[in-house]
């Protein structure tokens, strides 16, 4: 039996279906107990824990032949990352009280990074559970290739989307969540010693010109990327509601002057089979 954080989500619901889908036994961990009965209409076993609350999440791993867990990620934290280290350290007490025979962690593509960005909240995660005993994979994913959601009503709108990736041209990893949860589902039945990074992005890099021009295809009308000047940025993100929009801005720095990356070294790497039209198309219908 495999215990799975997020199965009402992206990763860990491709994750789930596609063990379950495989013959194997899930407990589908969530916070919202009204989830549970649907997810066991769908022949999941249902466990009811918050990620801050350790003794319901030890519970929710107990008996467990592996376990896949993940951060949400805060896009505006606090200044120190409180809440991150609050929840990677409830996970890494649960797993330490119920002993799963090994752990699958959805991490990030530059997870080793030590400059701070969005991104340390998951090198935190990394932290918590790299000295555990027992098998470990960090499954370093590249940026979302769903992300690409909030670009939808303009493009489908005004035919121009807004970006903070700069210049236009330049290509950063990106891959879709359906291969991140593939991964992950095949990761949790294989067997392996100590700590196993994997780096995974898609088929190809990608630029905010291969988006617009791939909107442009999909929709029939002329889509165009107008780049979010650098100076403007912190009095988007307040406009948005954001009280600390400074590590999302260090993030966007980092892909874009190139210090977030893979590390490249000591790693596995997986290339993804699901290609950005195919993702694209799927935001387009759900959304417009």
């Amino acid at each position: 039996m495999f215990s799975v954080i997020g199965v009402t989500g992206q990763v860990g619901g491709v994750a789930a279906r596609l063990l379950l889908a495989n013959g194997y036994d899930v407990r589908a961990v969530v916070r919202n107990p009204d989830h549970t009965p649907t997810l066991r209409e769908q022949g999941y076993e249902v466990s009811v824990a918050n990620l801050r609350d350790t003794q319901a999440l030890a519970l929710a791993f107990q008996g467990a032949e592996g376990v896949f867990v993940m951060l949400p990620l805060n896009f505006d934290p606090s200044s120190d990352f409180s809440e991150a280290r609050e929840i990677a350290s409830s996970l890494h007490d649960a797993i330490v009280t119920a002993q799963p025979r090994k752990v699958v962690c959805l991490s990030t593509i530059g997870a080793q990074v030590s400059q701070p960005s969005l991104l340390t909240q998951v090198r935190y995660l990394e932290e918590a559970l790299g000295n555990l005993q027992m098998p470990v994979a960090f499954v370093r994913a590249a940026w979302f290739m769903e992300n690409a959601l909030c670009d939808v009503e303009p493009a489908c709108e005004s035919g121009e989307i807004p970006t903070f990736f700069q210049p236009l041209g330049q290509t950063i990893p990106m891959v879709a969540t359906a291969d991140i949860g593939r991964v992950v589902s095949e990761t949790l039945t294989e067997e392996w010693d100590g700590i196993r990074i994997i780096e995974l992005e898609g088929d190809r890099r990608i630029s905010p010109n291969d988006i617009a021009r791939t909107f442009d295809r999909l929709l029939g009308r002329e889509v165009r990327p107008k780049l979010v000047p650098r100076d403007a940025w912190e009095a988007v993100f307040r406009a948005q509601g954001m009280k600390n929009p400074g590590p999302r801005m260090q993030m966007l720095d980092g892909f874009n002057e190139g210090w977030l990356k893979f590390e490249g070294r000591r790693t596995e790497t997986r290339i993804g089979r699901v290609p950005l039209d195919v993702v694209l198309r799927e935001l387009i219908r759900n959304a417009c």
